[in-house]
């Protein structure tokens, strides 16, 4: 028997299936970095070895979204996300068998590719197909939102885990909660279905990458997209450890990596909320210049339990306040037709950003005994980005079909 849904209930059926995907995915992701000291002392290596297996998850991530973009693009998001699951679920239990530096690796580039699935990819493409434009991108901001709040409830879930069994278990338990992604990515099988998009059919997809290569606005946006993910993967991978170096307790580590999820529900609503009415070209110039003041302040800031919360906290109001304003900007410049494939290709910048912040991260700490250089290159790439951004013209293309 056929279930029929109202055209008026799909928008808010499929926000709330990317909703929980991203709140458990993004959950269970950045709880990543709790794992570098217990795994690194288990194998007996230094921290570039995870440093660089968690830039491999990311870099996989990256590769994976223009694919399951172009997916969820010709199939739908549903079975794209489906997949997705289903191997992030298997990399991440493959995460907790892990017994030498390759087999980590491999572990990581499956659950890589398991979360491009059911990420940003996908799951920002098929609400930007579902909601009108004029509501757009506080739609991506409140799934958005989701996302960093599974950070704020599962980062510290998983510290208490780790402390109260041991962490092979502890990835066992994210498994369990892993598998509610299953139902829910179904949701976004309805993607779209309140619009009539057959007339987008008319516009070929080459046509619209070649464009799109081509196009300086969108080439700025990419190339500026890859210093969001250098700083997001260098704190998510290497904060907690950093703060254990300076002999600050365990649980600052995740509970900063927590605040910085809950601040985020703030700044991705606020972002995304200021991103209908002002300009998301400016707003992303004053997330970057705001990033690396942040940054810069702390760099010389005593370093204490409050004064580390306090710069979570604010770090978190910026930290993916970036993504509903950057891919509201393609959205407008090309239409939702190809979001996803076009965001994928954007998010893979965002990855390779996020693979070299991971591992230059370990690399550089290995070979200095600090990340002190690390700091300050989070600092000079957040003032290029900004610039980077200043030119983009955040009209859209003649010729394209929303």
């Amino acid at each position: 028997m056929k279930i029929s849904i109202s055209k008026n209930f799909i928008p808010l059926i499929v926000i709330i299936g990317g909703c929980v995907l991203l709140l458990v995915s993004f959950g269970i992701r950045h709880s990543s970095g709790l794992y570098l000291t217990p795994i690194s002392n288990q194998l007996g290596v230094g921290r570039e070895v995870f440093g660089f297996a968690i830039a491999i998850q990311f870099l996989m991530i990256g590769f994976g979204s223009p694919i399951f973009g172009a997916i969820a693009d010709k199939y739908g998001s549903g079975q794209a996300a489906l997949t997705g699951v289903i191997l992030f679920i298997i990399g991440l239990y493959m995460f907790s068998l892990v017994e030498s530096s390759l087999f980590l690796i491999f572990s990581q580039a499956i659950f890589g590719l398991g979360c491009a699935g059911c990420g940003t990819a996908v799951v920002l493409g098929a609400v930007g197909k579902t909601v009108l434009e004029k509501n757009r991108t506080l739609a991506l901001g409140v799934v958005m939102a989701a996302g960093s709040l599974g950070q704020f409830l599962i980062v510290p879930l998983t510290g208490i885990l780790i402390a109260a069994s041991d962490w092979q278990r502890s990835i066992v338990y994210l498994c369990f909660i892993a598998l509610i992604m299953i139902a829910f990515s179904l949701a976004l099988n309805l993607s779209g279905k309140n619009f009539d998009t057959s007339h987008s059919q008319d516009r070929p997809l080459k046509a619209v990458l070649a464009e799109a290569f081509v196009n300086k606005s969108y080439i700025l946006l990419t190339a500026g997209f890859f210093v969001c993910g250098f700083h997001v993967a260098f704190v998510a991978t290497h904060l907690p450890a950093y703060l254990e170096d300076i002999s600050l307790a365990a649980w600052v580590g995740s509970w900063s990596l927590g605040l910085i999820g809950l601040f985020n529900v703030v700044g991705t609503l606020m972002f995304g909320r200021l991103g209908d009415s002002k300009s998301k070209k400016n707003l992303l110039v004053i997330l970057y210049s705001l990033r690396s003041i942040l940054f810069l302040i702390f760099i010389f800031l005593p370093k204490t339990e409050i004064t580390i919360l306090i710069f979570a906290a604010l770090l978190g109001i910026l930290w993916l306040s970036t993504v509903p304003l950057t891919s509201g900007i393609i959205a407008v410049i090309f239409g939702s037709r190809y979001m996803s494939m076009l965001y994928g290709f954007t998010f893979l910048s965002h990855q390779l950003g996020s693979f070299a912040g991971s591992w230059f991260g370990g690399r550089f700490y290995d070979i200095y005994g600090s990340y002190d250089i690390m700091w300050w290159i989070c600092v000079a790439l957040g003032f290029a980005s900004a610039a980077m951004h200043l030119p983009i013209n955040e009209k859209p293309l003649e010729k394209i079909y929303t």
